[in-house]
């Protein structure tokens, strides 16, 4: 039998959902203020107000965006950064996590002490730009997420999912006559799913809105990365599509304005990393609170 709710938890219910709704609104409309005013004409969206929907609907800006070179190179950059990264950084967190989770493994906490002392102290930026050129990294991809494959925190976490699984599993597999590499490759992460896609996830998106490598480490400005390119575009449109030989305004832009130009790139940069959530968002919430919990 279901338990009666008292009119306070009732009123509190009802006092919840109206804020969640609120909040949800707060968030929300934003975002889509920025698409609606990116279909919008400039002469109406420039009389202001709420964009429920777009006003005067024209898709001018967003062919703009895309005849711009600097975007184009930038969103293949932005590619290959986050693709690269993610997948480097996910593999190389879960093999270092691996042997730290064994307690027989010689040395395991001094190695620990060690990762956890670079999360508080850093050499800053001037010596990592030093080694990058010492190891002749500057202006080129590497740069952009070679240094951020490692994050220790992405090590903890999958080193206490580790813990989770039974070591039974491992010594059926040696008494098979596995290795360790085996074990690892063929048992441990298959089963590890669930966190190496949050962690994956946590990389992807923190080398798709990263855009200040770019424009310490990268010199020629066709290796930039679409988040380096929009933060230019914001900066100064009208320059910024000048140098790729794009003038606002002319007789087949007449549908564009720098505002309008700008929310369209906005989007353009914002919606490729929205895509990638709901295919590991089954794996989110799980690899993150068997991750933190563990151990």
């Amino acid at each position: 039998m279901a338990i009666k709710e008292s009119k306070g938890e009732r009123i509190f219910h009802v006092i919840n959902v109206i804020l969640m709704v609120i909040l949800m609104i707060l968030m929300i409309y934003p975002f889509w203020y920025v698409i609606m005013y990116s279909f919008s004409k400039p002469e109406l969206a420039m009389s202001g107000g709420a964009f429920l929907k777009p006003k005067g609907f024209t898709l001018d800006a967003y062919k703009m965006v895309f005849r711009n070179r600097s975007i184009l190179y930038g969103l293949k950059t932005s590619l290959i950064v986050t693709i690269g990264g993610a997948g480097i950084g996910t593999l190389v967190s879960a093999m270092t996590a691996y042997p730290l989770s064994k307690k027989d493994m010689p040395g395991r906490k001094i190695f620990t002490y060690l990762f956890l002392f670079t999360m508080f102290f850093g050499g800053g930026l001037v010596p990592e730009y030093l080694l990058l050129k010492k190891l002749h990294m500057l202006d080129t991809y590497w740069a952009l997420f070679l240094p951020g494959c490692i994050s220790v925190w992405n090590i903890l976490v999958i080193k206490n999912f580790y813990k989770g699984i039974p070591d039974s599993l491992e010594e059926s597999a040696k008494i098979d006559g596995a290795s360790d590499l085996t074990v690892f490759f063929k048992i441990i992460l298959p089963l590890s799913k669930p966190i190496l896609a949050t962690i994956a996830l946590f990389l992807a998106v923190g080398f798709w809105n990263d855009f200040f490598g770019s424009i310490v480490y990268i010199f020629d400005k066709d290796k930039w990365s679409l988040q380096a390119v929009l933060r230019e575009i914001i900066t100064n449109t009208q320059e910024a599509m000048t140098r790729q030989g794009i003038t606002i305004r002319n007789e087949n832009s007449s549908n564009v304005s720098q505002k309008t130009l700008t929310m369209a790139t906005i989007m353009v940069t914002t919606v490729p990393i929205l895509i990638v959530y709901p295919f590991v968002q089954k794996y989110f919430v799980k690899g993150t609170m068997i991750g933190s919990v563990k151990g």
